[in-house]
């Protein structure tokens, strides 16, 4: 396959430079929205690294006075957040540049926001209409870089915010925090190590699964997850096997912009339980929804049989079913070096009926194609940590 075919501009879900070294494009992107001093936010592992001081370096010679703000765990909190902020405003930019992994892009988008607004972060939680009381004037320009393809959040109007003081995540929403411009790089995600492709890609594989499974009706989305999961399934495994396989990266990062552009549809139970175990345990969501999967689809498996069914027709599974299906993902995890157990990454079964509340009242929980309750939340969780499938 030619790799020179990847180089595109797509406008759907907003503006998209996809292709092989189109990050030299970042400095006319931030021109374009009228950025003359953008601030970088990015991680503090990624701003040690040669391509974040390449990216700062373009920048200045273009004439941006382009700053840093790197302060931002893994699972970013509202504290990250607010130090964002005063950076951005300590420096008199005009702009975010997001670069980086859900954690970055997260962090990014939700500085965006708050650099204009008068009312704590959590005032936006996606609750009701809370969207409502953004002043959208005051909402900074974001172009958005991911190197990680995974969470997809180039292409959300969201940001998950974890709240220290109450150990639970929070989905900050506003439909303009969508990314003016995105820029999809495969280079940039070459350097990733096999296990965080494994958990990265598993995580999209998340997103376009429970879009593809939630009960809304809505089939432009439904056909965009059902593409994203044929191409994580041909081109995952090729990834994490070599990381300088440019075609298996390009095509990992198309496919996790889709799987984040369907699941406007809707999510479902392992993110409802990925966030709070996440919150409580700071552990790595791609990985935690990896390794819940199989233990959701079971039980969800009475209203989504038929659904996996077609699926697995047009994965070109062996004997198309439920079962089919659910092997596939036991064996890629496998192959993928992904546990099996929640235990095997330090969770046990202390917090799970406070897990089981939490999750019956997050966000994705509206979309699982079940309406499950706080004890079989509980219950799957349980199941998860055992490795009792």
């Amino acid at each position: 396959m030619e790799l020179n075919q990847f180089t595109v501009n797509w406008h759907y879900p907003t503006a998209i430079r996809a292709g092989i070294g189109r990050v030299q494009d970042l400095p006319a992107c931030c021109q374009e929205l009228g950025m003359t001093a953008p601030l970088l936010i990015t991680d503090p592992a990624l701003a040690e690294l040669p391509m974040v001081q390449a990216v700062l370096i373009s920048c200045q010679q273009a004439g941006l006075r382009c700053g840093l703000f790197s302060q931002i765990k893994s699972n970013p909190t509202g504290g990250n957040v607010s130090d964002g902020v005063q950076a951005y405003l300590r420096g008199g930019h005009d702009g975010v540049i997001a670069l980086g992994g859900g954690s970055a892009l997260d962090a990014g988008k939700a500085v965006a926001l708050m650099v204009g607004q008068g009312r704590p972060v959590w005032d936006f939680e996606d609750v009701g209409d809370n969207w409502k009381n953004v002043c959208t004037d005051g909402m900074a320009p974001v172009v958005a870089v991911p190197t990680t393809s995974g969470t997809g959040s180039e292409v959300g109007r969201a940001s998950v915010i974890t709240d220290s003081d109450h150990h639970i995540k929070r989905i900050i929403f506003h439909p303009n925090m969508l990314p003016t411009i995105v820029i999809l790089d495969p280079q940039l995600s070459t350097g990733l190590p096999a296990k965080l492709t494994a958990a990265t890609g598993m995580d999209a594989l998340s997103h376009a699964l429970e879009a593809y499974c939630a009960n809304y009706y809505h089939p432009m989305a439904e056909g965009i997850a059902l593409e994203a999961i044929r191409l994580i399934k041909e081109y995952l495994p090729r990834a994490v096997e070599d990381g300088g396989d440019l075609e298996a990266r390009a095509q990992m990062m198309t496919a996790s912009t889709m799987g984040s552009t369907a699941f406007q549809r809707g999510l479902g139970g392992m993110h409802a339980l990925a966030h709070p175990i996440g919150a409580i345990y700071d552990s790595h969501h791609g990985l935690l929804n990896a390794i819940l999967m199989p233990y959701v689809l079971k039980a969800n498996r009475s209203v989504i049989e038929v659904k996996l069914t077609r699926l697995s027709r047009y994965l070109e599974l062996e004997e198309p079913g439920f079962d089919s299906f659910l092997n596939w993902v036991l064996t890629l995890r496998k192959e993928l070096d992904i546990p099996h157990a929640l235990s095997a990454i330090g969770i046990d079964a202390e917090r799970v009926d406070d897990i089981g509340v939490m999750a019956e009242q997050d966000p994705s929980a509206a979309g699982n194609p079940i309406a499950l309750d706080a004890k079989q939340y509980a219950e799957i969780c349980l199941s998860a940590v055992h490795g009792d499938l």
